[in-house]
């Protein structure tokens, strides 16, 4: 069964009951302009407006069985993810978008929903993160930058956080924010081209160096966009460490536990994924439903020299297991509307 593990959804519930219940959330706007939907959060600028197919579960559906995808995981969309509010309110924002998410996955029943958590807060996040994995979520999906704009995943104030996803064994995606602070990326779309990736390789780059996956042995980590330029600049990064041996943990010991999405168009490029991490390592991905995704995600793994094996750990062998997924059960529920 194919397995797509890099999805996004913005649920039509959610935004419904923004629009009707504008009071829930004191530091939360819901903005209309036209058919344009845009969310801001504590007087910072509104949101990229929010794309149709965020919310479409019908048009979703469709393009899973087009694909012939039997499963998808699904984050939320970072730009929403609500970092940039209070703690305790960002925390109410996680649930919420939690609980919308679980609605979502139960209307259509090929998704396999990934929790929010109030990253701006590591004690905050660790608690959502528990009440979320007591739900029945199998892990959550978290943006590089904890505080909207700024902040490290190493950050030890966020070590309540990775101690619960250690001890509960939960898989963590780890994606890019948006803004990316170099006004070199404007123009040319290079935020999504390149600036994404630079964002990824810094932040994890930091959790390698720090020691991260050895503090939280327990923790599942998957990274999107195959890593960005982890996977090619891995000889650099065990230099850096060789010259500087105090208190820099060896990048590789780290590099040796992450996961990574396909997200690179590329067979060659894939290729080499695999051969560097392994392709047990690698899984499906598409980044539903971004123009900068893959529309059809398993095209690049059949273009790419794979043995058997390989092409079954990566299409959803490795995936199932990592997001505890049942292969059994593969039938998808009639969506009667966007939810």
């Amino acid at each position: 069964m194919i397995i797509d593990t890099h999805a996004h959804v913005v649920p039509g519930s959610l935004i419904e009951t923004l629009r009707t219940e504008p009071r829930i959330f004191p530091s939360v706007r819901l903005l209309f302009d036209g058919a344009t939907t845009r969310i801001a959060f504590a007087g910072e600028a509104p949101t990229r407006p929010i794309a149709p197919r965020l919310s479409d579960l019908g048009d979703r559906r469709d393009w899973l069985a087009r694909n012939e995808i039997a499963r998808q995981v699904v984050g939320g969309w970072t730009d929403v993810f609500g970092y940039e509010l209070p703690g305790q309110e960002g925390a109410d924002w996680a649930r919420f978008m939690n609980e919308h998410l679980r609605k979502a996955a139960g209307t259509l029943a090929a998704l396999t929903p990934l929790a929010t958590v109030p990253l701006q807060n590591g004690p905050l996040a660790a608690r959502v993160l528990d009440e979320a994995l007591d739900a029945g979520f199998t892990g959550a999906m978290i943006g590089t930058q904890p505080k909207g704009i700024g902040g490290t995943l190493d950050d030890p104030e966020l070590d309540p956080f990775w101690d619960v996803a250690s001890a509960r064994r939960a898989t963590i995606f780890v994606h890019p924010m948006y803004i990316c602070g170099d006004d070199r990326l404007n123009g040319y779309d290079l935020v999504n081209a390149v600036g994404r990736l630079a964002d990824t390789t810094i932040a994890v780059a930091r959790l390698l160096f720090s020691g991260h996956l050895s503090r939280f042995p327990g923790v599942t980590l998957v990274v999107s966009h195959g890593g960005g330029a982890l996977p090619y600049a891995l000889g650099r990064l065990r230099r850096n460490r060789t010259i500087h041996a105090e208190g820099y943990a060896d990048p590789f010991d780290g590099f040796r536990e992450l996961y990574f999405d396909t997200v690179l168009f590329e067979p060659q490029a894939m290729r080499f994924l695999c051969d560097v991490a392994g392709a047990d390592r690698v899984v499906l991905g598409s980044d539903y439903p971004f123009p900068i995704g893959d529309p059809e995600p398993a095209r690049v793994v059949d273009e790419t020299p794979l043995t058997e094996a390989e092409r079954r750990a990566i299409l959803g062998e490795t995936a199932a297991r990592i997001f505890r997924i049942d292969c059994r059960c593969t039938e998808q529920t009639d969506v009667d509307e966007d939810v």
